[in-house]
């Protein structure tokens, strides 16, 4: 008799994520990293800021400040954000677009509360995530890939009861307008009360869902995952199931994002995250020579 091959990956743990403040006093809920682990290889870090609904003058962000060895993608769901770098680029991003930088040998860059949204105020809601660079691709020049909301596919299923964002990687037979160093997936879900839909994943990728809003089961086990949790799955399988409970009263939004871990030495420093002490080192030295620049309009 055949052995059946498990395809839907089991859930390996559940993590809360912890408040912190970031740039001028912005609160964000942060599952990782943090003492109980640094990294979820190749992700550092998952910033989630709001929602949070904000009077006029209260909105805050993060001034000039430098990145090296990774990237970050910054995804805005609610309100306006602009930035600027030291390669001269400067742009705005709205609800529902994406920034992909990728931070390569080095950039100085801002992310301010666009002018008008301060003034009037409003809703915030937005995620960053960290993704870390192979040691091939540490030192490459910057990179932006700017995608508007008008841009990134989305799919559904035939009955609407499933949609998805595709930021990253394939879903729903729809592929990603943006370009990976590393194959990575990034996805948002949103489920109709009593909906499920299984995500097919490599089983190489590390993988994790992260709870926007609602309450999902997650995995062959269907452990419950609550808002601003970050579900962790078993490289046990090569798919991936989430489903909104039955009884819900709301949509269920979550992000699923996975990727092929490098499986490289990781040594961070703030905003530097390179293989060895020494590249570290280095990357302070060359900031505060300014090597990589200033941002001077």
């Amino acid at each position: 008799m055949a052995v059946q091959t498990q395809k839907i990956r089991t859930v390996a743990g559940i993590v809360n994520s912890v408040e912190t403040l970031e740039g001028e006093g912005f609160r964000v809920r942060r599952p990782f990293p943090k003492s109980s682990f640094s990294h979820f290889d190749p992700f550092l870090l998952l910033d989630e800021l709001g929602p949070i609904e904000l009077k006029p003058g209260q909105a805050k962000g993060a001034p000039d400040h430098p990145h090296r060895g990774f990237e970050t993608v910054s995804y805005v769901i609610e309100g306006s954000l602009e930035h600027k770098d030291s390669q001269g680029r400067s742009g705005k991003l709205g609800p529902g677009d994406v920034q992909w930088m990728t931070a390569g040998a080095g950039v100085v860059h801002s992310e301010m509360p666009a002018q008008e949204f301060a003034d009037i105020g409003g809703r915030v809601h937005g995620l960053q995530l960290w993704v870390n660079l192979p040691r091939r691709d540490k030192m490459i020049q910057p990179r932006y890939q700017e995608i508007t909301a008008d841009r990134i596919p989305i799919a559904q299923t035939d009955d609407g009861a499933v949609r998805v964002k595709v930021i990253a990687g394939e879903a729903l037979g729809v592929r990603a307008a943006i370009e990976t160093r590393t194959p990575i997936m990034y996805l948002h879900f949103t489920l109709q009360p009593g909906a499920t839909i299984v995500q097919p994943v490599p089983k190489e990728y590390n993988a994790f869902a992260y709870v926007i809003d609602g309450e999902g089961l997650f995995g062959e086990e269907k452990e419950r995952g609550l808002d601003a949790q970050m579900i962790m799955f078993a490289q046990d399988g090569s798919e991936v199931t989430i489903a909104n409970r039955s009884d819900a009263t709301s949509p269920l939004s979550v992000l699923l994002i996975a990727g092929v871990p490098l499986n490289e030495p990781v040594v961070r420093y703030g905003p530097f995250v390179m293989n060895t002490e020494a590249e570290i080192i280095q990357a302070f030295e060359d900031y505060r020579n300014g090597r990589m620049g200033s941002i001077d309009f």
